[in-house]
């Protein structure tokens, strides 16, 4: 892997480190000390890096893993415990910040995929649930942990669970705040594939590879016709699915999948 122009987080400065691999970026939680514990370095640094991925032609799929043994462990408790003296307005705005990274995500065009090890706890999950794939090592520690501690859920938990899941498990793991195994969650789906342990990176890039070797317009329209299929009626989502078929008809990644399908070959989608 070659490093971008982010500067490298470490130890004593949380926040985020960005290396590519062909046309697969890699974006790495680096918090270790921590489990990987959020801090608005980490939002701040998300916000910028994943708008500068919807610009990015060349990068045709994101990795997001942490550095070490976890993924991600949440929000730090010691700063929950200095927050409770500070004005509510402030509180908003850390959450606010968090709530931008995550809605970056979601609107970039490329495939985002989770690589999850260790713990995926709270806000962690959120992060790991907002990227659109999930590759999680069957001993990984997925968990709702807010109500262990008093708090309701942010981080996008409570609507991508409730869109996932039955309400019943979704509740089971804000009320129970207990791990849910990786096995069951991968049996509903909420999960893509599971790994032996130390294996979540490596099957997630090898997944990104082959996605970032694909039709990125395509994809792109895709994820967007998948997301709005959450929240429009039926009439809106058959025109949106009319335009973005036209869309794509007449492209040259079409043209080119056409072309190779007739010919028997594999498509290539670019030079």
């Amino acid at each position: 892997m070659h490093s971008s122009q982010t500067a490298p987080a470490t130890a004593a400065t949380p926040g985020l480190r960005i290396a590519r691999e062909g046309r697969v970026a890699v974006v790495t939680i680096s918090n270790p000390s921590q489990r990987n514990a959020l801090t608005r370095a980490i939002f701040d640094e998300g916000l910028e890096a994943f708008r500068a991925f919807k610009r990015d032609a060349s990068i045709g799929a994101i990795v997001l893993c942490g550095e070490g043994g976890h993924f991600c462990g949440g929000g730090n408790i010691n700063r929950m415990v200095e927050q409770r003296d500070k004005p509510p307005h402030t509180q908003s705005e850390h959450v606010d910040a968090a709530h931008g990274w995550l809605l970056a995500m979601r609107e970039c065009p490329q495939p985002i995929l989770a690589a999850v090890e260790g713990a995926a706890a709270g806000g962690g999950l959120g992060v790991a649930l907002a990227c659109d794939l999930l590759v999680a090592a069957e001993n990984a520690t997925l968990v709702m942990s807010y109500a262990k501690i008093g708090l309701s859920p942010d981080c996008g938990t409570s609507h991508w669970l409730a869109q996932a899941l039955p309400h019943q498990l979704a509740l089971e793991m804000f009320f129970d705040a207990k791990p849910i195994p990786v096995a069951r969650l991968h049996q509903l789906g909420l999960v893509n594939r599971m790994t032996a342990p130390g294996a979540a990176l490596q099957q997630a890039m090898e997944w990104a590879a082959r996605l970032a070797d694909g039709p990125a317009g395509a994809h792109g329209r895709i994820k967007r016709l998948a997301y709005a299929a959450q929240h429009n009626t039926l009439r809106e989502q058959l025109d949106d699915e009319r335009d973005t078929l036209i869309e794509s008809m007449y492209s040259e990644e079409c043209g080119a999948g056409i072309r190779a399908f007739l010919d028997k070959h594999p498509p290539r989608f670019r030079e």
